[in-house]
């Protein structure tokens, strides 16, 4: 039978296009759930966030990842959003537009299909320090 439990997991970031690996924090949950094979649904509750998967390798995390997105959508642009309501997150909701919101990976075994440098991460691009809320939600089959 197919069952489905959904789970918040909380973070606390730094802004900026802070990039954090959530890959155990997930295999955990799943492993705590039960679930044999199935989906998990990651999704992060704001729209100036991103899930996604990268190797979480320095170079990636600490440069690489950056420099792409600040030439795509740089902080430092005149943002109509901004103007709007008076704040400087434009690019950070642009970001999160482009990176996308939520991802699903499947599992098996109880252990999540990812590849061998793949992790999954959260990204925040707003432009202050945030307490962050994560949604997991499990559809799959529990073990016998």
């Amino acid at each position: 039978m197919i069952e489905l439990s959904t789970h918040i997991i909380e973070i606390e970031t730094q802004g900026h296009t802070h990039i954090i690996d959530i890959t155990d924090q997930v295999q955990e949950m799943l492993s705590k759930e039960g679930c044999e094979e199935g989906q998990v649904l990651i999704a992060a509750m704001g729209s100036t966030a991103g899930i996604t998967t990268l190797e979480f390798e320095q170079g990636l995390v600490n440069f690489d990842v950056r420099n792409m997105l600040s030439k795509i959508a740089p902080y430092d642009a005149g943002y109509e959003h901004n103007r709007t309501w008076g704040d400087n997150n434009g690019a950070a909701h642009l970001r999160s537009a482009l990176i996308g919101t939520s991802r699903t990976i499947p599992f098996q075994h109880g252990k999540l299909i990812l590849g061998t440098w793949q992790q999954i991460v959260f990204i925040d691009f707003d432009t202050r320090a945030r307490h962050r809320q994560i949604v997991l939600q499990f559809m799959g089959r529990k073990r016998l």
